[in-house]
Protein backbone atom coordinates (compact mmCIF):
# COMPACT_ATOMS: atom_id res chain seq x y z
CA UNK A 1 0.00 0.00 0.00
CA UNK A 2 1.59 3.32 -1.13
CA UNK A 3 1.94 6.09 1.45
CA UNK A 4 -0.17 9.20 0.85
CA UNK A 5 1.71 11.93 -1.08
CA UNK A 6 2.46 15.14 0.78
CA UNK A 7 0.59 18.26 -0.38
CA UNK A 8 2.55 20.49 -2.74
CA UNK A 9 4.36 23.47 -1.24
CA UNK A 10 2.44 26.58 -2.31
CA UNK A 11 4.49 29.16 -0.41
CA UNK A 12 6.11 31.78 -2.60
CA UNK A 13 9.78 32.30 -1.88
CA UNK A 14 11.00 35.85 -2.04
CA UNK A 15 13.98 36.30 -4.31
CA UNK A 16 17.19 37.15 -2.57
CA UNK A 17 18.30 40.76 -2.67
CA UNK A 18 21.11 41.30 -5.13
CA UNK A 19 23.79 43.56 -3.70
CA UNK A 20 25.09 46.02 -6.23
CA UNK A 21 28.41 47.73 -5.95
CA UNK A 22 28.29 51.19 -4.47
CA UNK A 23 29.33 52.81 -7.74
CA UNK A 24 26.44 51.16 -9.62
CA UNK A 25 23.66 52.28 -7.29
CA UNK A 26 21.38 55.10 -8.32
CA UNK A 27 22.92 58.36 -7.25
CA UNK A 28 26.12 56.66 -6.14
CA UNK A 29 29.46 58.30 -6.81
CA UNK A 30 31.80 56.46 -9.15
CA UNK A 31 35.39 56.09 -8.05
CA UNK A 32 38.32 55.89 -10.44
CA UNK A 33 40.88 53.15 -10.20
CA UNK A 34 44.63 53.59 -9.81
CA UNK A 35 45.24 53.37 -13.56
CA UNK A 36 42.89 56.29 -14.17
CA UNK A 37 44.75 58.37 -11.59
CA UNK A 38 48.08 57.56 -13.20
CA UNK A 39 46.81 58.55 -16.65
CA UNK A 40 45.30 61.79 -15.33
CA UNK A 41 48.53 62.62 -13.49
CA UNK A 42 50.58 62.10 -16.67
CA UNK A 43 48.25 64.32 -18.71
CA UNK A 44 48.35 66.99 -16.00
CA UNK A 45 52.14 66.98 -15.85
CA UNK A 46 52.39 67.10 -19.64
CA UNK A 47 49.97 70.04 -19.79
CA UNK A 48 51.71 72.04 -17.06
CA UNK A 49 55.28 71.36 -18.19
CA UNK A 50 55.46 74.15 -20.87
CA UNK A 51 54.19 76.73 -18.39
CA UNK A 52 56.55 75.57 -15.63
CA UNK A 53 59.50 75.49 -18.04
CA UNK A 54 58.68 79.04 -19.17
CA UNK A 55 58.77 80.21 -15.54
CA UNK A 56 62.05 78.35 -14.91
CA UNK A 57 63.69 79.84 -18.02
CA UNK A 58 62.45 83.31 -17.08
CA UNK A 59 64.13 82.99 -13.69
CA UNK A 60 67.57 82.20 -15.16
CA UNK A 61 70.05 84.12 -17.30
CA UNK A 62 70.88 83.53 -20.95
CA UNK A 63 74.25 81.88 -20.21
CA UNK A 64 72.70 79.25 -17.96
CA UNK A 65 70.01 78.45 -20.51
CA UNK A 66 72.69 77.78 -23.13
CA UNK A 67 74.39 75.14 -20.99
CA UNK A 68 73.79 71.40 -21.15
CA UNK A 69 71.86 70.03 -19.37
CA UNK A 70 69.39 72.91 -19.08
CA UNK A 71 68.16 74.00 -15.65
CA UNK A 72 65.21 72.16 -14.16
CA UNK A 73 64.58 74.41 -11.16
CA UNK A 74 63.97 78.09 -10.54
CA UNK A 75 66.75 80.65 -10.30
CA UNK A 76 66.91 84.06 -8.67
CA UNK A 77 66.45 86.38 -11.68
CA UNK A 78 62.70 86.07 -12.15
CA UNK A 79 61.64 89.48 -10.80
CA UNK A 80 64.54 91.25 -12.54
CA UNK A 81 63.76 89.64 -15.92
CA UNK A 82 60.04 90.41 -15.56
CA UNK A 83 60.82 94.05 -14.83
CA UNK A 84 63.16 94.35 -17.82
CA UNK A 85 60.65 92.64 -20.13
CA UNK A 86 57.81 94.85 -18.90
CA UNK A 87 59.72 98.07 -19.56
CA UNK A 88 61.56 97.09 -22.75
CA UNK A 89 58.49 95.72 -24.52
CA UNK A 90 56.12 98.44 -23.22
CA UNK A 91 53.81 95.69 -22.02
CA UNK A 92 51.57 98.09 -20.09
CA UNK A 93 50.27 99.65 -23.31
CA UNK A 94 50.29 96.24 -25.01
CA UNK A 95 48.06 94.77 -22.29
CA UNK A 96 45.64 97.65 -22.63
CA UNK A 97 45.48 97.34 -26.43
CA UNK A 98 45.07 93.57 -26.33
CA UNK A 99 42.30 93.81 -23.75
CA UNK A 100 40.40 96.22 -26.01
CA UNK A 101 40.90 94.05 -29.10
CA UNK A 102 40.13 90.72 -27.43
CA UNK A 103 37.20 92.05 -25.40
CA UNK A 104 35.55 93.82 -28.33
CA UNK A 105 36.00 90.83 -30.61
CA UNK A 106 34.71 88.33 -28.04
CA UNK A 107 31.58 90.35 -27.15
CA UNK A 108 30.73 91.05 -30.80
CA UNK A 109 31.31 87.47 -31.91
CA UNK A 110 29.13 86.11 -29.10
CA UNK A 111 26.31 88.56 -29.86
CA UNK A 112 26.29 88.05 -33.63
CA UNK A 113 26.90 84.30 -33.45
CA UNK A 114 23.98 83.81 -31.05
CA UNK A 115 21.59 85.69 -33.33
CA UNK A 116 22.83 83.91 -36.46
CA UNK A 117 22.85 80.53 -34.71
CA UNK A 118 19.25 81.07 -33.60
CA UNK A 119 18.23 81.94 -37.15
CA UNK A 120 19.87 78.83 -38.62
CA UNK A 121 18.56 76.59 -35.82
CA UNK A 122 14.94 77.68 -35.38
CA UNK A 123 13.83 79.98 -38.19
CA UNK A 124 12.65 78.62 -41.52
CA UNK A 125 13.61 80.59 -44.60
CA UNK A 126 14.59 79.84 -48.17
CA UNK A 127 18.21 78.85 -48.69
CA UNK A 128 18.90 78.14 -45.03
CA UNK A 129 20.76 74.89 -45.71
CA UNK A 130 22.85 76.35 -48.54
CA UNK A 131 23.82 79.38 -46.48
CA UNK A 132 24.83 77.17 -43.58
CA UNK A 133 27.02 75.10 -45.90
CA UNK A 134 28.71 78.29 -47.08
CA UNK A 135 29.38 79.32 -43.48
CA UNK A 136 30.87 75.91 -42.70
CA UNK A 137 32.86 76.02 -45.94
CA UNK A 138 34.61 79.23 -44.88
CA UNK A 139 36.04 77.33 -41.92
CA UNK A 140 37.94 75.10 -44.34
CA UNK A 141 39.77 78.01 -46.00
CA UNK A 142 43.21 78.62 -44.43
CA UNK A 143 43.31 82.10 -42.90
CA UNK A 144 46.75 82.71 -44.44
CA UNK A 145 45.12 82.95 -47.88
CA UNK A 146 43.25 86.11 -46.90
CA UNK A 147 46.27 87.94 -45.48
CA UNK A 148 47.39 89.64 -48.72
CA UNK A 149 43.99 91.00 -49.90
CA UNK A 150 43.12 92.00 -46.34
CA UNK A 151 46.40 93.87 -45.95
CA UNK A 152 45.84 95.66 -49.27
CA UNK A 153 42.41 96.77 -48.04
CA UNK A 154 43.78 97.96 -44.70
CA UNK A 155 46.60 99.87 -46.42
CA UNK A 156 44.13 101.54 -48.77
CA UNK A 157 42.03 102.65 -45.81
CA UNK A 158 45.23 103.92 -44.07
CA UNK A 159 44.55 101.80 -40.99
CA UNK A 160 48.04 100.38 -40.58
CA UNK A 161 49.35 100.60 -37.01
CA UNK A 162 45.81 101.24 -35.73
CA UNK A 163 43.72 98.93 -33.59
CA UNK A 164 40.70 98.91 -35.91
CA UNK A 165 42.84 97.05 -38.44
CA UNK A 166 42.95 94.14 -35.96
CA UNK A 167 39.46 94.50 -34.49
CA UNK A 168 37.27 94.66 -37.60
CA UNK A 169 38.49 91.44 -39.31
CA UNK A 170 37.82 89.50 -36.09
CA UNK A 171 34.23 90.62 -35.38
CA UNK A 172 32.63 87.55 -36.97
CA UNK A 173 33.38 83.85 -36.63
CA UNK A 174 32.02 80.97 -38.69
CA UNK A 175 32.90 78.62 -35.85
CA UNK A 176 30.85 80.75 -33.46
CA UNK A 177 27.79 80.56 -35.71
CA UNK A 178 28.11 76.79 -36.08
CA UNK A 179 28.72 76.34 -32.34
CA UNK A 180 25.67 78.36 -31.30
CA UNK A 181 23.46 76.69 -33.92
CA UNK A 182 24.31 73.22 -32.66
CA UNK A 183 23.68 74.26 -29.07
CA UNK A 184 20.36 76.01 -29.68
CA UNK A 185 18.95 73.10 -31.67
CA UNK A 186 18.94 71.02 -28.46
CA UNK A 187 18.75 73.61 -25.69
CA UNK A 188 15.88 75.75 -27.03
CA UNK A 189 12.56 73.90 -27.48
CA UNK A 190 10.26 75.09 -30.24
CA UNK A 191 7.35 75.23 -27.78
CA UNK A 192 8.95 78.10 -25.86
CA UNK A 193 9.35 80.15 -29.02
CA UNK A 194 5.78 79.41 -30.09
CA UNK A 195 4.50 80.41 -26.63
CA UNK A 196 6.37 83.72 -26.88
CA UNK A 197 4.90 84.31 -30.33
CA UNK A 198 1.41 83.62 -29.00
CA UNK A 199 1.98 86.19 -26.25
CA UNK A 200 2.69 88.77 -28.93
CA UNK A 201 6.48 88.97 -28.59
CA UNK A 202 8.36 90.38 -31.56
CA UNK A 203 11.42 88.70 -33.05
CA UNK A 204 13.87 90.90 -31.14
CA UNK A 205 11.95 90.37 -27.91
CA UNK A 206 12.13 86.60 -28.43
CA UNK A 207 15.87 86.88 -28.97
CA UNK A 208 16.40 89.06 -25.90
CA UNK A 209 14.08 87.31 -23.43
CA UNK A 210 14.13 83.71 -24.67
CA UNK A 211 17.20 82.98 -26.81
CA UNK A 212 19.84 84.80 -24.77
CA UNK A 213 18.84 83.24 -21.39
CA UNK A 214 18.72 79.77 -22.92
CA UNK A 215 22.06 80.23 -24.68
CA UNK A 216 23.89 81.78 -21.72
CA UNK A 217 26.09 78.71 -20.95
CA UNK A 218 27.20 78.37 -24.57
CA UNK A 219 27.72 82.13 -24.84
CA UNK A 220 30.08 82.03 -21.87
CA UNK A 221 32.09 79.19 -23.39
CA UNK A 222 32.25 80.84 -26.81
CA UNK A 223 33.26 84.16 -25.27
CA UNK A 224 36.12 82.51 -23.39
CA UNK A 225 37.33 80.67 -26.50
CA UNK A 226 37.21 83.78 -28.68
CA UNK A 227 38.92 85.93 -26.04
CA UNK A 228 41.79 83.45 -25.73
CA UNK A 229 42.08 83.06 -29.51
CA UNK A 230 42.20 86.82 -30.10
CA UNK A 231 44.62 87.36 -27.22
CA UNK A 232 47.03 84.78 -28.66
CA UNK A 233 46.69 85.89 -32.29
CA UNK A 234 50.10 86.77 -33.72
CA UNK A 235 50.31 86.71 -37.52
CA UNK A 236 47.81 89.40 -38.48
CA UNK A 237 48.63 91.85 -35.65
CA UNK A 238 52.34 91.40 -36.41
CA UNK A 239 51.72 92.46 -40.02
CA UNK A 240 49.59 95.56 -39.42
CA UNK A 241 50.88 96.81 -36.04
CA UNK A 242 54.33 97.99 -34.98
CA UNK A 243 56.13 97.47 -31.71
CA UNK A 244 56.50 101.21 -31.14
CA UNK A 245 52.99 102.27 -32.18
CA UNK A 246 49.98 100.30 -30.92
CA UNK A 247 51.32 96.82 -30.21
CA UNK A 248 49.37 93.91 -28.83
CA UNK A 249 50.96 91.55 -26.31
CA UNK A 250 52.17 89.08 -28.92
CA UNK A 251 53.68 91.82 -31.10
CA UNK A 252 55.40 93.39 -28.10
CA UNK A 253 56.83 90.08 -26.90
CA UNK A 254 58.16 89.40 -30.41
CA UNK A 255 60.48 92.40 -30.03
CA UNK A 256 62.13 91.13 -26.85
CA UNK A 257 65.65 89.75 -26.75
CA UNK A 258 66.65 90.90 -30.22
CA UNK A 259 70.30 91.04 -31.10
CA UNK A 260 73.13 88.92 -32.37
CA UNK A 261 72.42 86.49 -29.52
CA UNK A 262 68.74 86.56 -28.52
CA UNK A 263 68.18 86.71 -24.78
CA UNK A 264 65.99 83.67 -24.20
CA UNK A 265 65.38 84.52 -20.55
CA UNK A 266 63.81 87.89 -21.47
CA UNK A 267 61.71 86.25 -24.17
CA UNK A 268 60.44 83.68 -21.68
CA UNK A 269 59.75 86.43 -19.14
CA UNK A 270 57.64 88.31 -21.68
CA UNK A 271 55.82 85.12 -22.66
CA UNK A 272 55.09 84.43 -18.99
CA UNK A 273 53.68 87.93 -18.50
CA UNK A 274 51.52 87.51 -21.59
CA UNK A 275 50.13 84.22 -20.28
CA UNK A 276 49.30 85.31 -16.73
CA UNK A 277 46.12 87.29 -17.62
CA UNK A 278 44.62 84.27 -19.36
CA UNK A 279 45.37 82.07 -16.37
CA UNK A 280 43.80 84.66 -14.08
CA UNK A 281 40.64 84.89 -16.19
CA UNK A 282 40.25 81.13 -16.28
CA UNK A 283 40.93 80.80 -12.55
CA UNK A 284 38.17 83.33 -11.81
CA UNK A 285 35.54 82.25 -14.34
CA UNK A 286 36.51 78.62 -14.99
CA UNK A 287 34.05 77.13 -12.48
CA UNK A 288 31.18 79.23 -13.81
CA UNK A 289 31.96 78.21 -17.38
CA UNK A 290 32.18 74.51 -16.56
CA UNK A 291 28.99 74.77 -14.50
CA UNK A 292 27.29 76.47 -17.42
CA UNK A 293 28.31 73.66 -19.75
CA UNK A 294 26.89 71.06 -17.39
CA UNK A 295 23.68 73.07 -16.89
CA UNK A 296 23.20 73.38 -20.62
CA UNK A 297 23.85 69.66 -21.08
CA UNK A 298 21.18 68.79 -18.50
CA UNK A 299 18.65 71.16 -20.05
CA UNK A 300 19.36 69.85 -23.55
Amino acid sequence: MTPPSSPPDTTVKKPGRVRRPKSARAGGQMHAGPIAYVILALFTIGSLFPLVWTAIAASRDNNRLAQTPPPFWFGGNLLNNLDIAWNDANLGEAFFNTTIVAGTSAVTIVFLSTIAGFAFAKLKFRGRGAMMLIVIGTMMVPPQLSVIPLYMMVAKLEWTDQLQAVILPSLVSAFGVFFMRQYLIQALPDEIIEAARVDGASSWRVVWHVVFPAARPAMAVLGMLMFVQTWNDFLWPFLVLSQTGNPTVQVAVAGLGRGYTPDQSLIMAGALLGTLPLLLVFAIFGKQIVGGIMQGAVKG
